[in-house]
């Protein structure tokens, strides 16, 4: 599993395994949100078998898929609202953790400047400055 942190109650992360929920929990999140459709994953990968582990190991999972280059602003809300309302930390994951990275960001315009947020996801290893303007049209409303 490859963690990236962005912020303190925030990180995300390439694809995860089922057995990895476990860990999650031990590491103190409390949430996981997949922003991987079922389409582009196995079965064993797939949203109701992730649900299971998750739930399993005691964590909430939010189902929040992102089709690449298709994001929703469903999508930025659903996201924005399942990390404000977390009991402690969140964990996202994609296939890489860039869909992650990238919806986070447009909720968090809202409320966050956008060089914290664009620090933040270099923190983590995803550089957004092609989508500088963008996050600063969010962060008007």
């Amino acid at each position: 599993m490859d963690i990236r942190t962005l912020t303190d109650s925030y990180s995300v992360s390439p694809q995860i395994e089922p057995s990895d929920c476990a860990a999650l929990a031990e590491a103190g999140f409390t949430t996981i949100i997949c922003n991987r459709p079922d389409a582009e994953n196995p079965a064993p990968l797939q949203t109701e078998a992730m649900r299971a582990a998750a739930e399993a190991a005691g964590l909430t999972f939010v189902d929040n898929p992102v089709f690449g280059g298709t994001m929703s602003p469903e999508n930025v809300e659903l996201q924005a609202n399942a990390v404000a309302e977390a009991t402690g930390p969140v964990f996202a994951y994609c296939r890489s953790g860039t869909r992650s990275t990238i919806v986070w960001a447009f909720g968090a315009a809202a409320t966050t400047p956008i060089p914290e947020i664009m620090a933040a996801a270099e923190k983590g290893g995803y550089d957004l400055s092609g989508m500088a303007s963008q996050l600063e049209m969010m962060s008007k409303g």
